[in-house]
């Protein structure tokens, strides 16, 4: 073990910190300044105020249009106020489902009645608030009455679908039970229906989600045999936001459609319940034994279906507006107030939500807090800082989406940047956004320090990327959807950033009632010592994008980023295309046949269509243009412009990712194909690079693969008109 070890560890050896650079966008003497400011900013943060503050909001559950959720709003608004932001509260009117029936019933072949219920656990008194806790359920699962035959689909991806289609099984009238995981939860029910299936049931098996991965709560962290994750399930691949109001805001007096006409509420009923609901249901389940990488860790043998097993789901919703309120906390810049960097987390929860979201939350108002005492004391920021709490985001990033839709205007003229954070614990930092901010985010992961290995944070994450077989090098993420920068960066083009640290506070707690204070503290961040490192990272991130004197965007690892996603695309075809060739020749050898098991027959496999060749040249000659522009910008010495000519600079920064957007002229539907980058439609939160021309390819829509081609090519030539300008500025 020791000889197997010893070259990692040099490995890890030679990785070294790089001595701290002048900060990006700032002179020497500024960087000096901002260093000094960073490191008081630092030494002020307090975990304490992490620890109360969470105690008090998660103390009840608060999901949207409850009592406790607004009495958070309120309490956060006097504590902004009482630290000298001013405040405001948008409120918006959107639909919210609350659960009125829900039942599930094994009809055949013999009875079984789902119990529905997360039983209180010793030691944690917030599991036992009785009828306070939101039940378990599907928000935006329309309304049903089915019974039919029961088949399993594994994860219910459309890999999965094949698997069925090759056995011979068709869902077409049944009811489909699929497992958590795999992708996000709303794929699944919208993908059953396309198949024809009448109901979906979503279950969390213990492999992925229980007994498997360790001691469940109470006494360890994951999720016990009742746990159910609660969840939406609105086609947000298609918009995300209030259903009645796509594309503008829910107001008051919003036109809105028919609830019966929003195409964003599923098509058949779905239901999620716990492993304890699931296993007598797949126990009465007959028909084939399901793949080996199909079975999960109930002691059963995992059988497919159809039947024997007959269910009953029934579901009734009571479908009403529901004020969500969002909370706009305003530090005015000194210099430069008309110039915004937003910074948001969600305040809402499907139960108490320790986790998820306070534990963001409470960083965030813990930056807040002393980015505005240091303001106090003579270091007001250049730009203005507006601190938001998102209400409805757990339903469908409902808060943040209808705030985004009711100031596009006002955003694209004055937002510099949105961060965003959500959920926190123990571990590495995660960090996706916008690749122009990638440079000034290494050198922030470079300033903070580890609080358990006392090391940068920057190079403990690259350390976890060698271990798991990656490079060493700090990177950002491509942002898809999954959280409140969605609105932003996807419908604005505001450029974004999505942070937060994880990896090591690992359990079953989401969406769950035992997401609470009592097993936050136990297990995913005791000592919030990670809360603190993620007020201290972000708060950084805040404080140099408001005081840069140019605005630290950074564009060549942005190009070699879209390079990359190029490279990948093409390849993805010809790994496509090999497949394809390797399977026809099979299929003409007859190989299938041969080696299927006469007794388990399987349908016979049939050729496939042939792959052609694309036409990625216009895509490769203006990356090759844009290569050399941006070498250009980035020789420029751009700190020693005239303070005209840097806010002529910073303006044009500031519109750099609404070049990114085609969405004129567009259905909203449509918009997340003409991007760079977007949700995976089967992926969940997963992300498509370059979506519209991905997307087409492995749809093998071959015409539509090629005018994706011609659109992404149009779109990064008007980024690269955006370079030229700001070359003609500082030349």
């Amino acid at each position: 073990m020791k000889n197997k070890l010893l070259p990692l560890l040099l490995l890890l050896g030679t990785i070294s910190i790089t001595a701290q650079e002048t900060i990006i966008g700032f002179s020497d003497k500024a960087s000096e300044t901002q260093e000094q400011l960073e490191a008081n900013y630092e030494k002020q943060l307090s975990s304490d105020n992490l620890d109360q503050w969470m105690k008090r909001m998660a103390a009840e559950p608060h999901w949207v249009g409850t009592e406790y959720g607004e009495e958070n709003v309120k309490w956060m608004e006097k504590q902004f106020k009482s630290w000298g932001y001013k405040t405001r509260v948008d409120t918006y009117q959107v639909l919210f489902p609350y659960p009125k029936v829900r039942l599930l019933e094994l009809t055949a072949p013999t009875k079984y009645t789902a119990s529905l219920e997360a039983i209180a656990v010793e030691g944690d008194p917030y599991t036992a608030q009785g009828d306070k806790l939101l039940p378990s359920y599907n928000a935006f699962s329309t309304d049903g009455d089915v019974e039919a035959e029961l088949v399993f689909v594994n994860y219910g991806i459309p890999s999965d679908y094949e698997e069925l289609e090759k056995l011979g099984i068709d869902v077409k009238g049944k009811i489909v039970i699929a497992k958590y995981y795999g992708s996000w939860r709303g794929i699944k029910p919208k993908l059953a229906a396309e198949k024809g299936a009448i109901g979906c049931i979503i279950y969390s098996d213990p492999k992925d989600d229980g007994y498997y991965q360790g001691d469940v709560y109470p006494e360890g962290a994951f999720k016990n045999k009742t746990g159910v994750q609660r969840g939406s399930v609105m086609d947000m691949p298609l918009y995300p936001g209030d259903v009645l109001t796509p594309g503008y805001a829910a107001t008051k007096d919003a036109k809105r459609l028919k609830r019966e006409d929003a195409p964003t509420i599923t098509k058949i009923p779905v239901l999620p319940i716990s492993y304890e609901d699931a296993q007598p249901l797949l126990e009465a389940l007959k028909g084939p034994v399901a793949p080996a990488s199909w079975r999960g860790a109930l002691p059963l043998t995992y059988h497919i279906g159809p039947g024997p097993a007959k269910v009953h789901l029934k579901l009734e919703f009571d479908w009403q507006l529901k004020p969500a309120h969002n909370l706009i906390a305003t530090l005015e810049g000194d210099e430069f107030p008309d110039e915004w960097v937003i910074r948001g987390n969600h305040h809402d929860a499907w139960v108490h939500g320790a986790s998820d979201p306070i534990s963001g939350m409470v960083a965030l108002m813990e930056e807040a807090r002393v980015v505005a005492k240091l303001a106090k004391a003579g270091n007001k920021p250049k730009r203005t800082l507006v601190y938001c709490a998102w209400d409805a985001e757990e339903p469908g990033l409902i808060g943040s989406t209808e705030w985004v839709e009711d100031h596009i205007p006002e955003l694209k003229e004055k937002a510099v940047a949105y961060i965003n954070t959500d959920g926190n614990s123990r571990g590495y930092l995660g960090a996706g956004g916008s690749h122009s901010l990638q440079a000034m985010v290494s050198q922030v992961a470079n300033a903070v320090t580890d609080p358990q290995k006392g090391v940068s944070v920057a190079e403990r994450r690259k350390a976890a990327n060698v271990m798991r077989g990656g490079d060493n090098s700090f990177k950002l993420s491509a942002l898809g959807s999954g959280s409140d920068y969605t609105p932003f960066i996807q419908h604005t083009g505001i450029a974004s950033l999505n942070l937060g640290y994880g990896g090591e506070g690992r359990g079953g707690e989401y969406h769950t009632i035992y997401d609470t204070y009592t097993h936050y503290t136990r297990f995913k961040d005791p000592g919030f010592d990670y809360g603190v490192a993620l007020a201290n990272t972000a708060g950084r991130i805040s404080l140099r994008l408001a005081n840069a004197e140019v605005l630290p965007f950074e564009l060549t690892q942005w190009h070699s980023t879209i390079e990359t996603y190029l490279g990948e695309v093409i390849k993805t075809l010809e790994n496509m295309r090999s497949e394809v060739e390797k399977h026809n020749k099979l299929v003409k050898q007859d190989a299938y046949q041969l080696v299927m098991d006469p007794k388990k027959p399987i349908a016979p496999a049939k050729m496939e269509a042939e792959v052609p060749y694309l036409d990625f040249s216009p895509i490769q000659n203006v990356v090759a243009d844009l290569k050399k522009s941006i070498a250009t910008f980035s020789k420029a010495d751009v700190l020693a412009l005239s303070s005209a000519k840097k806010a002529q600079l910073n303006q044009e920064l500031m519109g750099m990712e609404q070049v990114l957007l085609q969405d004129k002229g567009l259905p909203r539907r449509d918009w997340f194909k003409h991007q760079i980058y977007a949700p995976g439609f089967y992926t969940g939160y997963g992300v498509k690079t370059l979506p519209g021309v991905r997307e087409a390819i492995e749809q093998q829509e071959w015409k539509e693969a090629q005018e994706q081609i011609g659109v992404l090519a149009t779109t990064l030539k008007n980024f690269h008109a955006k370079v030229k300008q700001l070359n003609s500025i500082v030349q």
